[in-house]
């Protein structure tokens, strides 16, 4: 990106980044949680949480059938937990009408689909100036640069990049050295590619200066934010179909999961589109009170999923709010399970 104002912005082409596949990472295809073995883990939770979680797999399934928008905006830690396997069998199933999340959450599984590996070991690469270095993530900002001039949404350009080949043929053309990699090693584990092949959205909520993909000579901010942007549109849409109801599920983002969702509330009811009887699930692990959601002296007051998502959103639309409070890898894996039992 040029830049050509009066303060003195850092020379990103100083950067010096090294291969992928050198990297020491924290979660490989081994720590993947596989529908199959959900049955088997201990997923002790509390009879609230048990309750709730019962009552969210209810909405789903009742939603799904009556042909309702089910909405789940994901943080990265899904996927780092390794659960996005069970993410990407609701997506077979057609239980899930959108998947969202920010940008980390799209790099951990394009890393997955990539390497079959993701989650770099940060305290061991920042003092070395080596965190967020790999230069594989040419691949994506490649990917949205002709996702940009393709007028794409941000996953949709991703999830052609593993799913489509001759999008992928462009992609490494321009980005692939001869030490990396010339194909995706595992798309069966991406959520991303899952997504596209159904023709389902995983619009991705982006920062700039976020994420790692920032750091690198190959990042152009104008096309991380056209298609970024073009995604929260895709987003909006889809809650707009929320107006005959739905769910909306947001899983361990703190921040911007809720924010992306109020703003795309409004803009629906805006146009006369506005969500009525939905059910909103917040899945977090920090205590909630709910007195605390009007108390402007309390810390609670300020952690905005549990005041948009649980309180201020189903308040406004006629809706019911829920609060999932324990570890998403035995929250999680019981929704599913909890999901499937109800099918």
């Amino acid at each position: 990106m040029d830049y050509q104002g009066r303060y003195t912005a850092f020379d990103p082409s100083r950067i010096e980044t090294y291969p992928l596949q050198q990297r020491s990472n924290k979660v490989t295809l081994d720590d993947l949680v596989r529908p199959d073995s959900v049955r088997g883990l201990d997923l002790a939770v509390s009879e609230a949480t048990g309750r709730h979680v019962e009552m969210v797999a209810e909405a789903i399934v009742a939603a799904r059938r009556d042909d309702k928008p089910v909405i789940l905006f994901s943080g990265a830690h899904l996927i780092k937990n390794g659960l996005g396997l069970l993410l990407v069998d609701l997506v077979e199933r057609d239980l899930v009408t959108l998947v969202a999340g920010n940008a980390a959450t799209s790099i951990h599984d394009f890393e997955l689909a990539l390497i079959g590996q993701t989650s770099e070991n940060v305290p061991a690469a920042l003092s070395e100036g080596q965190f967020g270095m790999a230069y594989e993530f040419a691949y994506i900002n490649t990917a949205l640069r002709l996702g940009d001039e393709q007028k794409l949404g941000y996953g949709e350009a991703l999830g052609r990049t593993i799913c489509d080949e001759a999008f992928c043929e462009q992609v490494l053309s321009v980005a692939a050295k001869a030490d990396s990699p010339s194909q995706f090693a595992h798309p069966e584990v991406s959520v991303l590619a899952a997504c596209y092949r159904r023709g389902i959205p995983f619009t991705i909520h982006a920062g700039i200066g976020t994420d790692v993909i920032d750091q690198h000579p190959s990042f152009d901010g104008c096309a991380k934010g056209g298609c970024s942007g073009r995604d929260f549109l895709i987003y909006t849409h889809e809650v707009t179909k929320l107006a005959q109801g739905g769910v909306v599920l947001n899983i361990g983002s703190a921040v911007t999961g809720p924010e992306v969702l109020l703003k795309a509330i409004s803009m629906a009811a805006n146009v006369g589109c506005a969500p009525h009887e939905i059910l909103t699930a917040d899945f977090d692990l920090r205590p909630h009170d709910p007195e605390q959601m009007t108390d402007e002296a309390a810390s609670g007051y300020y952690y905005r999923d549990q005041k948009s998502v649980v309180t201020r959103i189903p308040g406004a639309c006629q809706g019911r709010g829920l609060y999932v409070q324990g570890d998403q890898k035995k929250t999680f894996p019981l929704l599913y399970q909890t999901i499937l039992r109800h099918l």
